[in-house]
């Protein structure tokens, strides 16, 4: 498995600043999700000289509910392949939107996977996955479509595409679901990276309540070799923080 982090685990500090500390901690990816924000251009020549890279951006519009909105998110995501094509990066990630009111869910997850279809094809000839994602509505997202993993999972199977997949965030699906070790490796063939951090307050792993030596040993088992994403919050100092997870979690889990 590959560790990255997110944008604004050092708050302030830009993505070549953020592509340097990957370096430094030995970690494999940055997550920066508004691509657009940057030059592409002087980035690709920063990872090619570390030799670390972006490893998922998201899509330009986040909403797969109303199809009204289906021409621009494919519009938005054909400028993202093409970003992705120039950085390196190999995942997209996108949300749904909110839930539309007075529409029944089964006509939106028809709406999400009629849009998803126009998707895939440019999705595999480009070789890039878009990954949904699924967000807890009790906590930080209220009235957002997507909650559970298993509804992401019936989307992706009825859209039957390679480059379709799930991003499985341990903290939403906790807060959402909860059987979290039995969902994060039961759905694993369809899920492309994992999102951490604890539960409650979103902070690092180690924080709060959820067991990620257990988790991720349970995700490494299954034969996963993708991307652990650490999108949390810190309550320490970053440095301290990635030093404390490798050395009582990430270790254990490696072995």
């Amino acid at each position: 498995m590959k560790l990255s982090i997110c944008i604004g685990a050092y708050p302030g500090r830009d993505a070549a600043y953020h592509l340097e500390k990957v370096k430094e901690h030995g970690l494999q990816g940055l997550e920066y999700y508004k691509w657009w924000d940057l030059d592409l251009n002087a980035v690709a020549r920063e990872q090619e000289r570390l030799g670390v890279g972006i490893s998922a951006v998201c899509t330009k519009s986040f909403n797969l509910v109303d199809p009204a909105l289906r021409e621009a998110f494919v519009d938005g995501l054909k400028e993202t392949i093409e970003a992705c094509r120039r950085l390196g990066a190999r995942s997209i990630i996108t949300q749904t939107g909110n839930e539309l009111a007075a529409v029944s869910r089964e006509t939106q997850k028809e709406t999400m996977t009629e849009t998803l279809k126009r998707c895939a094809p440019l999705l595999e000839q480009a070789g890039v996955t878009l990954e949904i994602e699924p967000l807890n509505g009790l906590v930080n997202h209220p009235g957002h479509f997507l909650q559970r993993s298993d509804e992401a999972v019936e989307v992706i199977d009825r859209v039957g595409s390679p480059c379709v997949k799930l991003v499985f965030d341990v903290y939403h699906q906790q807060v959402t679901e909860g059987n979290v070790i039995r969902n994060a490796t039961g759905y694993v063939d369809r899920i492309s990276h994992y999102h951490i951090a604890d539960n409650p307050g979103r902070k690092q792993p180690g924080t709060g309540e959820l067991n990620y030596v257990n988790i991720l040993r349970a995700i490494r088992e299954t034969g996963f070799d993708g991307f652990i994403g650490l999108e949390c919050g810190y309550t320490v100092d970053t440095d301290e923080a990635l030093d404390t997870f490798k050395r009582t979690i990430w270790e254990q889990v490696r072995g």
